[in-house]
């Protein structure tokens, strides 16, 4: 039985991830450049240093930019963008309805503590999670299942009884390899990726209640595993 569900942060609760590339985007435009999507997209939910956009910025323009000043403006357009971003669709129905259903509440992040816990603040949602780790909480990022590990630890359960939910390449592979049930809600900087090796797909966690999707969970496990 499930007694889990463990939520991923950047794309799940909140689109930062859409807003950030614009930022580097809209910087790249500032020096008549090109970033590379496909680029970015791999390293979407991983290493912070599977993809080095000032090195590749730095490489099409054949030399180095101040980093400290370029980051100044690119920061505070990032911050611009995602404020304006709402809270996900059906994130706060599954909030709601794990409490009701008495499940055990975690996230599980690629990005800083400072980072998930300031936007939860703000978005009034801090109060849900019963335990939050992210990068600070481990030695590896996602790819690597540390962060999901180290979530089943703080929850005091184990892999069989929880689920992930994720919307990345990355994020799948982390929780698969610490052996979680996956459930992908791709965006738009995710949808093309190899996501279909995810355990199981819906395209928003407004198209299904909590309870249904815990009941197909059940199923797939009961059927394939």
């Amino acid at each position: 039985m499930i007694e889990a569900i463990i939520f991923d942060f950047d794309g799940l609760i909140l689109e930062t991830e859409g807003p950030i590339y614009q930022a580097w985007q809209e910087l790249y435009e500032a020096y008549h450049c090109r970033i590379n999507k496909n680029d970015w997209s791999d390293a979407v939910g991983g290493e912070p240093d599977y993809f080095n956009p000032y090195a590749s910025l730095e490489a099409q323009l054949g030399y180095a930019i101040d980093h400290e000043e370029a980051d100044t403006r690119r920061l505070q357009r990032e911050s611009e963008l995602i404020a304006t971003q709402p809270i996900l669709p059906g994130v706060v129905d599954y909030l709601s309805e794990a409490r009701q259903l008495g499940l055990k509440i975690g996230l599980a992040s690629s990005s800083n503590y400072a980072w998930v816990r300031g936007h939860l603040s703000r978005l009034g949602l801090l109060d849900y999670f019963d335990i939050i780790r992210t990068i600070d909480d481990v030695k590896k990022s996602k790819p690597s299942p540390e962060v999901f590990l180290a979530a089943l630890q703080g929850l005091s359960t184990t892999s069989e009884h929880a689920v992930v939910l994720e919307d990345s390449y990355n994020g799948i592979l982390a929780a698969q390899q610490a052996g979680i049930f996956c459930v992908v809600v791709p965006t738009e900087m995710t949808r093309g990726l190899p996501i279909s090796v995810a355990n199981l797909r819906i395209e928003s966690l407004a198209d299904m209640p909590l309870k249904q999707l815990i009941e197909e969970v059940e199923k797939v496990k009961a059927d394939y595993y």
